[in-house]
């Protein structure tokens, strides 16, 4: 079990195991009963420490996604998969820049900076998928919308 953190070296910590991937449920638990001492320094040095340790992850999706789709050949299936992989990994994103140890301003900045970038994805996906001449892509994507977070 993953202690909740309060203080700023402990939020570092857990912060190193959400971007390893290591357990994620348990260190989105420990971030949700986690609290951050909010005042000048701290906020600055938490905010982009949570905002690259998010970004880092997303980057990483994006580069999971690109690689199972250059695997998948046309497999419907296959796309689907990386499909509902990369939702996933948006929606669970989405949870934790959402905490509520965060001020409400930031917390809602955050989550909608998380909501932008899955929708930027998706409209990207339905574009390429418009160069496929049979529309199944097209239709795929559509059905299996990265940002239904």
């Amino acid at each position: 079990m993953i202690p909740a953190p309060h203080t700023y070296s402990e939020w570092v910590n857990v912060l190193e195991i959400f971007k390893s991937k290591s357990n994620d449920s348990e260190v989105l638990v420990a971030m949700h009963k986690g609290t951050v001492e909010w005042q000048s320094g701290v906020a600055e040095r938490f905010s982009k420490r949570l905002i690259d340790s998010v970004n880092y992850r997303m980057n990483a999706a994006s580069d999971k996604f690109q690689k199972d789709m250059s695997r998948a050949y046309g497999s419907e299936n296959a796309i689907v998969q990386a499909l509902l992989a990369l939702r996933k990994e948006m929606s669970f994103l989405a949870q934790v820049i959402n905490l509520p140890a965060l001020p409400e301003k930031e917390r809602q900045h955050y989550l909608q900076l998380v909501i932008e970038q899955a929708n930027t994805m998706q409209k990207s996906l339905e574009d390429s998928a418009k160069k496929d001449r049979s529309g199944k892509l097209a239709s795929i994507v559509r059905n299996h919308k990265v940002n239904s977070i």
